[in-house]
């Protein structure tokens, strides 16, 4: 069926983006300048009437769908009662009841303390001043195409210059970077791949002067890339034996998105700190640390907080979210896609020589094209736009498509997003 009534942007689009233009700061990107008025689980229904097909479920936030019924039942019962407080001075049921969830659903059965934020970054640095604080450490190592934020603390650890870093800095100090494990193009195994970055932590900064170790036990902007087996458990062990925090970023990988409810999971890895965001909310703007209960509580009061976070109908929304997953398991879906996306995409693979790996865990999945520049992956890009289907681009080359769709999304409406992009990955390709 068509599901386009306009070419892509549409009329009513296009003049909306004139308004932006005269209003929006042009620093602010948008990856298809098409203006949704509503959506529907893997749907986006533009002003001009056209359906477009989310890959993207905004960048890993709405896997629960768009808008979740249990998401907008418990927003509006909330926002019916109260909107706001502020936890710092008269707390409400609601956050406690989000960090009692998220101390039961991380890794691990040690005891637990949760803090609340607004945003990923947010959650990051606080991650960070727990870790310098409970250590008496300063440094803090990240790894290479890693990806963490964009406030001045979490550039620093982020890995791409452009468009995240340049010429804001100067950044904050005591950062360290090191190799991480990228399986296609460093040939090494997860502990092969470990030893060499813990080699450099040693070298470069040292064991007693290393707060944290901050990863992703999934790259997300730096490429979707999952590090070889055995990778992740090594480097928690050297922390675990060196007295540095181990603090895995579950922001894009969190919340069923790689098949279980966080992607250290895999290999049973128990991180010290975890962090998380985007799909703990269903869309609403809500952050989190959790950790080990004598880590977190070694903080002083007053030391963490912010005005926003935990905000009650943030708060209300992320516990509809995860009874929606518990209760659709969520998880399961999310291996049912990687079934169905990674078997099509292999297939495609085969018949044309621009495809270098394809990859990903759960419903995080990527195309990483054999030219290390942007343009490949910017063309499928768009031919997938033109055509209605939204896909996302990303890689410290550029040259990767992921593919997020919200796990609720329909299997025919999955099939014909995979038409489209399979259709754009073919036209035009050289031949195996």
């Amino acid at each position: 069926m068509t599901r386009l009534r306009t070419a892509i942007p549409g009329p009513k689009s296009l003049e909306l983006q004139a308004r932006r233009k005269a209003a929006v700061a042009s620093g602010v990107g948008s990856t298809l300048p098409v203006y949704v008025e509503s959506a529907d689980d893997g749907l986006l229904i533009d002003v001009d009437g056209n359906q477009l097909i989310d890959l993207g479920s905004g960048i890993a936030v709405t896997n629960v769908g768009n808008p979740a019924p249990a998401v907008a039942e418990a927003v509006h019962a909330q926002i019916d009662r109260f909107s706001h407080t502020c936890f710092m001075i008269t707390p409400y049921e609601g956050y406690l009841e989000v960090c009692e969830e998220l101390n039961a659903l991380t890794p691990g059965d040690h005891e637990k303390r949760s803090v609340l934020f607004n945003s990923g970054a947010e959650a990051v640095e606080n991650a960070v001043k727990i870790a310098r604080h409970v250590t008496g450490r300063q440094a803090v190592v990240v790894f290479d195409h890693g990806y963490h934020g964009r406030t001045n603390l979490t550039m620093a650890l982020t890995a791409k210059n452009m468009p995240y870093k340049h010429r804001f800095g100067p950044f904050a100090p005591e950062v360290y970077r090191v190799p991480a494990s990228y399986p296609l193009h460093d040939g090494l195994t997860g502990v092969e791949a470990a030893q060499k970055a813990i080699a450099a932590i040693e070298k470069q900064v040292g064991a007693d002067n290393t707060a944290a170790v901050v990863i992703e036990p999934i790259q997300g902007e730096g490429g979707f890339i999952a590090p070889a087996e055995g990778f992740l458990p090594a480097v928690a062990q050297w922390c675990r034996e060196r007295g540095v925090l181990f603090v895995a970023d579950e922001i894009q990988t969190g919340f069923c998105r790689t098949g279980s409810w966080f992607a250290s999971d895999h290999e049973g890895v128990v991180p010290d700190l975890i962090t998380t965001a985007k799909g703990i909310a269903g869309g609403l703007p809500l952050a989190a640390v959790t950790g080990r209960a004598e880590i977190m509580d070694a903080v002083h009061v007053g030391g963490l907080g912010g005005t926003y976070g935990g905000n009650p109908v943030a708060c209300a929304a992320a516990l509809g979210a995860i009874r929606t997953m518990r209760e659709r398991d969520l998880n399961a879906a999310a291996r049912r896609i990687e079934e169905t996306v990674l078997s099509r995409l292999r297939a495609v693979a085969e018949k044309t020589g621009i495809i270098a790996d394809i990859r990903g865990r759960g419903a995080m999945l990527a195309i990483e094209f054999t030219e290390r520049t942007p343009e490949v992956a910017a063309r499928v890009a768009k031919a997938c736009h033109d055509q209605g289907v939204v896909v996302l681009t990303c890689g410290t080359y550029g040259n990767v498509i992921r593919l997020l769709p919200p796990l609720v999304i329909p299997d025919d409406l999955l099939a014909e997003g995979l038409d489209v992009l399979e259709a754009a990955l073919l036209e035009g390709a050289p031949t195996a």
